[in-house]
C-alpha cells in the first residue's frame, strides 16, 4: 500500500510539472494579430476628435460642427492610431465660407492615410488631409455632407463606407494580417529562412509542438512506471 501511495504521489507531481511546462509553452506562443483596413468616422469638437457613435448615413451633424474621416489599418481595439491628422477646427475650414439661410455649414476633414496602410498596388491620393466646408440642407446626414465635397463615394451592400474620392479602388473593410517590422533601409540580400521553431503562418511553432510532445511522453512514461511499481 505504501509503495502504491508513493507511486501515486510521484505520478501526481509528474503530471503537475508536465501541466506547468505545457502552460508555459502555450503562454510563450505569440498570438496572430490581425486588423482591418477601413475608413473610420469621427466627430470633432473643441479641436479634438472623438470616435463617432453613429454611422455617417445616420448621424446628422449640426451647423458649425466638424466631421473627420481617416483611412487606416486598425490592429486592435484602440482607435487612437486612426484619428485624422488634421485638427477638428471648424473656423479653420469654414471660417471663410459665408453662412446661407436655410443651409448649414459642416467642416469636413478627409485623411487618406499613409502609404503603409494602402492596399496593395495603391497609394493615397495625397499626403496631407483634405479639408472642405460643406453647405447642405439642415437635415442632411454626415454622408450627404461628405458627398457634397468628396465624391465619388463607394458603399457596400451593408451601407459600409468603402471609398472616398474613389480611394481605395477596391476592397471594403478588409482583414489584414499583422504587418512585419519594416527594415530601416532597403536591402538586396535575400530573405533569411525562418529560424528553427519559428512559424511564418501564425500557427504553432515547431518548438511548441516538440515541447508538447515531450510533455505527453513524460506523462506517459510516468503512468507506465507507476503501474509497473504497483504490481
Amino acid at each position: 500500500m505504501r509503495r502504491l501511495t508513493t507511486a501515486a504521489l510521484s505520478l501526481g507531481v509528474t503530471f503537475a510539472v508536465a501541466f506547468g511546462v505545457l502552460v508555459t509553452l502555450l503562454a510563450a506562443t505569440p498570438a496572430l494579430a490581425a486588423g482591418y483596413r477601413y475608413w473610420s468616422f469621427w466627430d470633432g469638437s473643441g479641436g479634438t476628435w472623438a470616435y463617432a457613435t453613429q454611422g455617417p448615413s445616420i448621424a446628422r451633424p449640426a451647423d458649425g460642427t466638424a466631421l473627420g474621416f481617416r483611412f487606416a489599418v486598425s490592429q486592435d481595439a484602440s482607435t487612437e492610431a486612426a484619428k485624422p491628422r488634421a485638427a477638428a477646427d471648424f473656423e479653420a475650414v469654414c471660417g471663410a465660407t459665408a453662412a446661407v439661410e436655410g443651409r448649414k455649414r459642416v467642416a469636413v476633414v478627409v485623411d487618406f492615410g499613409v502609404p503603409a496602410d494602402a492596399p496593395a498596388g495603391e497609394t493615397p491620393p495625397q499626403d496631407a488631409p483634405r479639408t472642405a466646408c460643406a453647405q447642405v440642407a439642415p437635415g442632411a446626414t454626415a454622408a450627404e455632407a461628405l458627398a457634397a465635397v468628396a465624391k465619388p463615394l463607394r458603399y457596400n451592400s451593408a451601407a459600409l463606407l468603402c471609398a472616398i474620392s474613389g480611394y481605395p479602388k477596391q476592397g471594403c473593410g478588409d482583414q489584414v494580417a499583422e504587418a512585419q517590422p519594416k527594415p530601416s533601409a532597403p536591402s538586396s540580400a535575400p530573405s533569411a529562412p525562418a529560424a528553427a521553431g519559428d512559424s511564418g503562418d501564425g500557427g504553432p511553432s515547431a518548438g511548441l509542438l516538440a515541447g508538447i510532445a515531450a510533455v505527453l511522453a513524460l506523462a506517459a512514461a510516468a503512468v507506465w512506471q507507476s503501474r509497473r511499481r504497483s504490481r
